[in-house]
């Protein structure tokens, strides 16, 4: 699978962004998907991710401030993000994840740019 991630920019603290992935090929409901993000001189993070039946997660710092989503019919992962924070300065990466017997197998997405300000 491939994903084209978009939607990141800058934005003022309190601001909100949307994010969206697309992912090609025709099993994208059998993936679990997820967003990372990577600021700099910090070592990537997951920040949420979603299955296939749509149940999601988050880590505790964005909770009740980002929402993750799937559009399965679209072949799409949405990250929404309000509150922000100028500590959500970071690439954001989708993530697909499926497991060959019990063995994950990972796919990325190039990374978009999310900066806030102060």
């Amino acid at each position: 699978v491939q994903l084209q991630a978009s939607g990141g920019g800058l934005v003022q603290a309190g601001g909100s962004l949307r994010l969206s992935c697309v992912a090609s090929g025709r099993t994208f409901r059998g993936y679990h998907m997820g967003w990372f993000r990577q600021a700099p001189g910090k070592e990537r993070e997951g920040v949420s991710c979603i299955s296939g039946e749509s149940r999601a997660y988050y880590i505790d710092s964005v909770k009740g401030r980002f929402t993750i989503s799937r559009d399965n019919a679209k072949n799409t992962l949405y990250l929404q993000m309000s509150s922000l924070k100028p500590e959500d300065t970071a690439v954001y990466y989708c993530n697909a994840l499926r497991f060959d017997d019990l063995d994950p197998i990972n796919y990325w997405g190039q990374g978009t740019q999310v900066t806030v300000s102060s």
